[in-house]
């Protein structure tokens, strides 16, 4: 898919599920590689980014195969991985790439990780310095604060350390480069960012404890951990772009069923309900440690709110989806504290800020944030205008959000270079289609 075209004046109706959760899906295929025996993996996400994860650990020695729902891994326990031949490219995948980087770096082999340009563009630093202080042998463009990164496997020693942001990418990488150090990690973030690792480490008996809001962990367990079945929930982050979609759309009314509820990635709903959104969460449960349930989503009046930034690590990729809810609602909605978000796949503040301006929403962007001064009207959500062709930015978020605020346009328009959504969600056209049918 090279470009996208969005023709609006139908509401949202029905069911659907989303891809399997991406962030889950990278920390499955790591774990179960380094388990003992083989494991299948459910409902995995068949983007670009976790098809990449994959394609690294059969370079790193692992067999590993798949079908349309489930992959199946064989994995060689704790110490065996083995020496790729030559350099693994990371696509797409800012996740892909960090966690690597502290799993290979407590490795006695040398390594090389790369990535697309996007990718090539992405601090890096802020996993290698930490990594660097346990001891880690890390090379790279700009002193390593840019990929290709050069790994040369080394005896790690664990660390007490404070990460200046809440970020899971941090928190994952020394989570990893701590299980192979000597010693005890002990790592605390400002706020609480998306704690799938931990809750992977709980599901598969990895011994890690919280203390004095530190977590901690044992380096070199003793005893490691078995190949088993899990099943990934829905990506929160896909069901994010549908959730937005009926409730601003009128006369809409949809259920997604599935999805994964993890307190630390559900921002979304707490924003969008203070907005007026109907929201209903039903049936939830449990799948490989992690809540889930199903969502029913009815079209309803919104106004703006005020989010700061206790709320941003709880919706970091939901942005812009929500940009697009908040420019269409009645008032002004004022994001802060989301500086973060100018080193994603885009420098989200700016593309939306962009985007949304030329299909007439009304934007102040700030450096941490924007004030965006919505269309509608009391009782009634705003529309946006079809830009003709919107960009963008080859970030995959950005291309499926703008759909999104096309569905309020009163003419079709077209996203171009759309192929991007294909790095997490390959199927978002036909869900959206079948929606609006």
């Amino acid at each position: 898919m090279t470009s996208l075209t969005i023709t609006p004046g139908r509401p949202l109706r029905g069911t659907t599920t989303v891809p399997g959760d991406k962030s889950l899906t990278h920390r499955a295929i790591i774990l179960t590689a380094l388990a003992e025996g083989t494991s299948t993996i459910a409902g995995y996400c068949q983007g670009e980014d976790c098809l990449n994860t994959m394609r690294a650990f059969q370079e790193l020695g692992i067999p590993i195969s798949q079908t349309l729902t489930e992959v199946t891994v064989c994995g060689k326990g704790f110490w065996g991985l083995s020496e790729p031949s030559a350099p693994i490219d990371c696509g797409n995948s800012g996740t892909g790439i960090r966690l690597l980087i502290g799993l290979l770096a407590g490795q006695d082999f040398f390594s090389v990780l790369t990535g697309d340009a996007s990718i090539r563009r992405r601090p890096m630093g802020r996993v290698v310095k930490p990594l660097r202080e346990m001891g880690a042998v890390i090379g790279g463009r700009r002193g390593g604060e840019l990929a290709p990164l050069a790994i040369t496997g080394a005896a790690l020693h664990g660390i007490e350390y404070t990460s200046p942001v809440a970020s899971a990418q941090i928190k994952s990488s020394l989570l990893l480069a701590g299980l192979f150090a000597q010693g005890m990690t002990r790592y605390k973030e400002p706020s609480l960012s998306r704690d799938h690792t931990e809750r992977m480490f709980q599901f598969f008996g990895i011994p890690l404890t919280k203390e004095d809001g530190a977590l901690v962990l044992q380096g070199r367990p003793s005893v490691g951990w078995a190949g088993t079945h899990m099943t990934i929930p829905g990506d929160f982050s896909a069901a994010a772009f549908f959730i937005v979609a009926a409730t601003i759309v009128q006369g809409s009314d949809i259920t997604i069923y599935n999805v994964g509820m993890n307190p630390t990635r559900t921002g979304l709903i707490e924003i969008m309900r203070k907005m007026g959104a109907d929201i209903q969460v039903l049936g939830l449960r449990e799948a490989a440690g992690e809540p889930v349930g199903d969502l029913r989503v009815k079209s309803a009046a919104l106004k703006g709110v005020t989010i700061g930034h206790d709320l941003i690590p709880k919706m970091i990729d939901e942005f812009p989806v929500l940009c697009v809810a908040a420019a269409v609602a009645n008032g002004d909605t004022v994001i802060s504290g989301a500086d973060e978000l100018r080193v994603k796949e885009s420098d989200r503040i700016a593309t939306m800020s962009r985007e949304l301006t030329s299909m007439g929403a009304l934007i102040e962007e700030r450096p941490d944030g924007m004030i965006i001064r919505g269309l509608g009207r009391d009782g009634e959500n705003g529309r946006l205008k079809a830009a003709g062709k919107a960009e963008s930015h080859g970030d995959h978020r950005v291309a499926m959000s703008l759909a999104i605020g096309g569905l309020t346009a009163e003419q079709s328009m077209t996203i171009t270079d759309a192929g991007c959504v294909d790095t997490s969600f390959p199927n978002f056209e036909k869900t959206l289609v079948d929606l609006l049918a």
